[in-house]
C-alpha cells in the first residue's frame, strides 16, 4: 500500500468506526479486547463478528458507505440508538416468546409453531422494533403508492423484513430501489443478523411466488448488505436448549404444577440466564412472576433453604451476580446460582456481603446452607 492508500484506509476506517467501535477504543485495541474474551469464554456483544473475517467485511461495507450515503445515515442512526445490539436482540427475543405463547401453550421451540404463526412473525418483528426504536411510519411508494414502507428513519423509507430462514427474505417489488432491513433469527442457533440493502434488480433472484416477490441473490449476501451486526448472539431459549430429561424433569405434566415447574427450572438450570419467556412457559398462567417472588411455597423462598438466590435484571441483583463472579442478567432475564458462606480455605474468590455476612459461589464440596435474603428492588423495572 502506498502513503496515499494508507491515508484512505485511515479514513474508511475512522468513517466505519462511528458504526463499530467502542468508543475511545481504537480498532486494533477493539479487536484484541474481542480476541481475549472469545479465548476466555464469554459471550460476545452483539456488536462482534469474527474478528477474523473483519478486514473483508469492513473493505465491503466501506464501498457501501462511499456508493449508497442513505445507508450510512440510517446505519449510523440505529447504531446510534442501540450501540451494542442488546435491544434489537431483545425485541426478537420477545418476539419469539410471544408467538410461542408458552404461558397458554407451553411451546418453547419453534417447530412447534403452526404454519400462519410463522408466517405472522415477520408483520411482529416489524411492529416490536418500531415500537421500541419509535421509528416513523413509513410513505406510500410504488407505481400507485399503494405499498406502505414499514419506517422512515431521517428521512429515508425503509421496509423491514425478517425471517427465520437466512437469505429467506420476501422482497416485494414495489421496494424496488428502496432501502430493506433485513432481519434473521434462529433460535436453534442462537443467532441472529440485521442488515441494510439497497433493492435493485441485478441482485435478486428471478422468479418469485405468486406475490411476485423476489429474494437475495447468496453471492450478494455479503458484498451488497451491510450488516449492522452479523451471527451475534440471540439470548437463549434455555428450555430448547436443554437436555431431553432435564426438560422433562421441568416441565412436570398435570394441572396446578405450575409453582414446582418455576422451581425446578431454577433448580436445575443454574448460573445460566433464564428468559422470561421459559419462566411464563413453566408457570403456564399470566402472572407468573408470582411463582418466582419471596413468598410461602414459591422459588425464591424454597430455593434460599438450599442455598439458591434468584437475581433479576435489576441494578441491585446485577451487581450481586458481578461480585461472587456469577452470570449477569439483563434485561428480560433471572439467574439462579447457589451461595456458601465465606470462609478462610475459599481464600481470595470472588465475594459479596449480605445480611452481614460475606458469600461466594458454592462448589459442590461446599455444604448446603440457608441463602441470604437478597435486597428489595421496590420501584425497579421488573424487565
Amino acid at each position: 500500500m502506498d502513503a496515499l492508500q494508507d491515508a484512505q484506509f485511515d479514513v474508511d476506517l475512522h468513517r466505519l468506526s462511528k458504526l463499530f467501535l467502542t468508543p475511545g477504543k481504537t480498532v486494533d485495541q477493539q479487536l484484541l479486547q474481542h480476541h481475549q474474551l472469545a479465548r476466555k469464554g464469554h459471550k460476545l456483544l452483539p456488536f462482534d463478528v469474527n474478528p477474523d473475517v473483519k478486514a473483508a467485511t469492513w473493505l465491503a461495507n466501506q464501498e457501501l458507505l462511499k456508493q449508497d450515503p442513505d445507508i450510512e445515515k440510517v446505519a449510523d442512526h440505529i447504531r446510534s440508538l442501540d450501540p451494542t445490539g442488546q435491544r434489537f436482540a431483545a425485541v426478537l427475543r420477545d418476539t419469539i416468546d410471544q408467538l410461542l405463547n408458552g404461558e397458554s401453550t407451553g411451546r418453547y421451540a419453534w417447530d412447534q409453531l403452526f404454519k400462519t404463526e410463522k408466517t405472522h412473525a415477520g408483520t411482529l418483528v416489524e411492529i416490536n422494533l418500531q415500537r421500541e426504536f419509535k421509528f416513523a411510519d413509513g410513505g406510500d411508494v410504488g407505481d400507485k403508492g399503494q405499498h406502505p414502507m414499514d419506517y422512515r428513519i431521517l428521512g429515508v423509507d425503509v421496509d423491514c423484513k425478517f425471517s427465520q430462514d437466512f437469505g429467506g427474505w420476501m422482497i416485494p417489488p414495489e421496494a424496488m430501489g428502496h432501502l430493506c432491513l433485513l432481519v434473521w433469527a434462529n433460535d436453534y442457533k442462537s443467532c441472529w443478523s440485521a442488515g441494510i440493502f439497497r433493492v435493485r434488480e441485478e441482485f435478486l433472484n428471478t422468479g418469485g411466488n405468486r406475490d411476485k416477490k423476489l429474494t437475495l441473490k447468496a453471492e450478494h449476501r455479503k458484498d451488497k448488505v451491510f450488516w449492522l451486526w452479523r451471527d451475534a448472539p440471540l439470548p437463549e431459549n434455555v428450555l430448547l436448549h436443554l437436555p431431553q430429561s432435564t426438560r422433562d424433569q421441568i416441565l412436570l405434566k398435570g394441572p396446578r404444577q405450575g409453582q414446582r415447574r418455576v422451581i425446578e427450572l431454577f433448580r436445575r438450570v443454574q448460573n445460566r440466564p433464564i428468559g422470561r419467556g421459559a419462566v411464563r412457559t413453566a408457570a403456564q398462567q399470566l402472572d407468573y412472576m408470582a411463582r418466582l417472588r419471596e413468598g410461602k411455597h414459591r422459588a425464591r423462598t424454597v430455593l434460599r433453604e438450599e442455598g439458591i438466590v434468584i437475581v433479576g435484571p435489576y441494578s441491585k441483583h446485577q451487581a450481586i451476580a458481578s461480585q461472587v463472579g456469577a452470570e449477569v442478567p439483563q434485561r428480560g432475564e433471572f439467574v439462579s446460582f447457589r451461595v456458601a458462606e465465606a470462609k478462610p480455605h475459599h481464600g481470595d474468590r470472588p465475594s459479596v456481603a449480605l445480611e452481614g455476612r460475606h458469600w461466594v459461589l458454592a462448589t459442590p464440596d461446599d455444604p448446603v446452607v440457608t441463602a441470604p435474603r437478597l435486597p428489595r428492588v421496590a420501584g425497579e423495572d421488573e424487565f
